[in-house]
């Protein structure tokens, strides 16, 4: 009877197995860097993980809804929004406004491409180190920081080109 129960046994965990053959080996889990390592609501309230992001250039772009900076750059985030789509990952972080005006700024400056976080609470932007508006913290495809900073247009273009190529 033992002898039985053990044949059962075996030949129920070689068919588990793949009849004899040893199971594939799942790929590893790509890890997530350091800087990538937090979540957020976007503007509509969906929760965001920034884990998503991982392996590929990243800007994170803080802006406010008030700031006539961060307006006069919503063209060129759209613009490499469009041009480097599939390549690079942009983000916006808003903070230091209300929510409505988030939305209004997003919609009436044409960057609703971007996915953008509603940052009231200013927790992503103490995790970058971010006191003022508009920066930008760039990241390269293993999620190191290269930028943290202002740039203009011509600038942020510049690191965008060098990253992706």
């Amino acid at each position: 009877m033992r002898i039985k129960v053990l044949l059962v046994t075996v030949a129920a965990v070689a068919l588990l197995a793949g009849c004899g053959g040893a199971a594939p080996a799942a790929a590893p889990a790509a890890a997530v860097p350091a800087a990538l390592t937090f979540t957020g609501k976007t503007l509509d309230g969906t929760r965001f993980d920034a884990s998503t992001l991982a392996g590929k250039p990243t800007i994170l772009w803080f802006w406010a809804p008030w700031c006539a900076t961060c307006a006069s750059e919503a063209m060129s985030i759209a613009d490499i929004q469009k041009e480097y789509a599939g390549r690079l990952n942009i983000l916006g972080v808003a903070g230091m406004g209300g929510n409505k005006e988030m939305h209004e700024f997003v919609s009436d400056l044409e960057v609703g491409a971007v996915p953008h976080l509603d940052d009231q609470a200013g927790a992503i932007w103490r995790k970058f180190g971010i006191t003022e508006q508009s920066t930008y913290v760039i990241l390269d495809r293993t999620g190191r920081v290269v930028v943290s900073g202002y740039l203009d247009d011509l600038q942020l273009t510049s690191k965008v080109k060098a990253l992706v190529a």
